[in-house]
């Protein structure tokens, strides 16, 4: 399975604010342990959001606060 992104791609990531409307197949970037990743929404359980990878791997649930901005656009 090929990543929706790829190490070295450059990705546009904006703001989210309290009326963005985040559902499972976005990527964001959110705060895990003290690090920033970009993460996959697989499941959305009202105001928590399961993240994972493009692999099938669920890394855990996290909290709208913890999430920074929505990837908007991904170029190779």
């Amino acid at each position: 399975m090929v990543g929706k992104i790829n190490s070295g791609d450059f990705c546009t990531v904006n703001p989210i604010s309290e009326n963005d409307d985040l559902q499972a197949g976005d990527i964001v970037l959110c705060k895990v342990n003290g690090s920033q990743y970009l993460h996959l929404i697989k499941a959305v359980q009202g105001e928590r959001y399961q993240i994972g990878n493009n692999r099938g791997h669920i890394n855990g649930w996290i909290t709208r606060n913890t999430i920074y901005g929505k990837c908007v656009k991904v170029e190779k």
